[in-house]
């Protein structure tokens, strides 16, 4: 009981101080106070393993000490921190590593736009632009999907609970079916293209079409490669710009830099944040074909798109993708976090469980309401930090730094493991 009383005092502060909005506190409710790699530590000294990887933003870990060094480096030459669109070193350094590491190898040219610092910030100027560009207003996104928290990205999000947070109706979008919505026997791009051939469906053509190839917080729903190249099929067809939503899955979390490159196809506009900065500083891009970089000077800006302190760290993020070894590593890690998933799944047939995702992104939809937080809150007892995903919070999920060696997996494999028998038990 004193450890109880005393972890409620440290805690105080935020009841008393903090919105009710607060979300993440309740599930792992103790004072964090250190983090290194793939490991946190709370005010009382207890190790954490983190499967969570700040919601996909710290990919590279905690306090990576390459990108550290440099931003310690940076701020002790008084480099600068913010300077909007400003011309600096810090930002001339970043796109031309980008260009050379990442678009040039795989064939890819855009414009890189900086839209402010986070994920919504590059899905409203995804949006933004494509009705620009088309002359359209509406959006096709995809059930389940997950765009972002402000009005243009919540129009096009699929949590019903998220959408009623707006307040007022999210107009000018429509959703259709995801692949495999519904079911294995039905292609939701038959679905898709009869809304837009026939002049009775009550569909206008839309100026964009916007996806995950892996739904993150939709449930972990991924797409097939066949899946994407035959809606890019449709946009070519119809002069529709395809957005890729790649602010979660991107980064390497599903293998590749890009989630979007084993399927072949090539998006007119890319999303990127969470982890584009590498070191967990708030940093966006949306990635724009050359031809469809229309904007005004100044017709979409924001006051902290010059985040200095983010391109330093981003450039040196980008040094893991200099070679292909990085991308083996992900993907062979991501077969080990696989099988121990189908494994799971075999071994305890009472989770009613199907698993999902690619690369380190992967988990379990569990059959039984309520099992999944269940198994998470269990898990943060012995020292792992994962979350649910899903509309019913039904999937548990793996969502680690890229870079946890394989002890580190196996260590949270077993306290998963011991979760689930004891949630089962229970």
């Amino acid at each position: 009981m004193p450890a109880i009383t005393e972890l409620n005092s440290q805690l105080t502060i935020f009841e008393e101080l903090e919105s009710e909005v607060r979300s993440y506190i309740r599930s792992f409710p103790v004072m964090f106070e250190k983090a290194k790699g793939y490991k946190l530590w709370d005010a009382k000294g207890k190790e954490y393993i983190d499967f969570f990887a700040g919601a996909g933003a710290l990919n590279y870990g905690h306090n990576h000490p390459k990108m550290k060094e440099k931003l310690l480096s940076y701020l002790a030459d008084d480099g600068i921190t913010h300077s909007l669109d400003m011309g600096t070193k810090a930002k001339a350094a970043f796109l031309e590593k980008f260009e050379n590491v990442i678009l040039k190898p795989r064939s890819l040219q855009y414009k890189v736009m900086f839209p402010g610092p986070t994920g919504t910030n590059t899905v409203e100027s995804a949006l933004k632009l494509a009705r620009k560009v088309t002359g359209r207003d509406l959006i096709i996104s995809f059930t389940n999907g997950f765009h972002g928290m402000t009005l243009g990205a919540l129009s096009v999000t699929g949590n019903s609970f998220k959408r009623h947070g707006a307040g007022v109706p999210l107009h000018n979008s429509m959703a259709m079916p995801f692949d495999s919505y519904l079911g294995d026997d039905v292609d939701t791009v038959d679905y898709l293209e009869r809304f837009l051939e026939d002049n009775g469906s009550g569909v206008a053509l839309p100026a964009a079409i916007i996806l995950e190839t892996v739904q993150g917080e939709g449930g972990l729903n991924t797409a097939k490669d066949e899946w994407l190249k035959r809606v890019e099929e449709i946009c070519r067809r119809w002069d529709i710009l395809l957005i890729v939503d790649d602010v979660q899955v991107g980064c390497g979390r599903t293998g590749p830099f890009f989630s979007f490159e084993p399927s072949g196809i090539k998006p007119d506009i890319v999303c990127l944040s969470k982890s584009i900065s590498g070191y967990g500083v708030p940093m966006a891009l949306t990635l724009i074909k050359p031809q469809y970089d229309i904007w005004e000077p100044g017709e979409h800006n924001g006051t902290f798109r010059g985040h200095n302190l983010a391109f330093v760290t981003a450039a040196e993020a980008l040094s893991f993708w200099e070679t292909k070894d990085f991308s083996r590593e992900i993907l062979d890690k991501g077969a080990m976090a696989g099988e121990f998933l189908n494994d799971l799944t075999d071994k305890y047939p009472e989770l009613k469980g199907e698993v999902r995702g690619r690369g380190l992104m992967r988990g379990i939809a569990c059959g039984v309401d309520g099992l999944a937080e269940m198994i998470c809150g269990r898990a943060f007892e012995k020292g792992l930090i994962m979350e649910t995903s899903g509309p019913n919070s039904e999937v548990f999920k793996i969502m680690p730094p890229l870079t946890i060696d394989r002890e580190g997996l196996n260590r949270g494999f077993a306290i998963i493991e011991a979760s689930v028998k004891e949630s089962l038990n229970k």
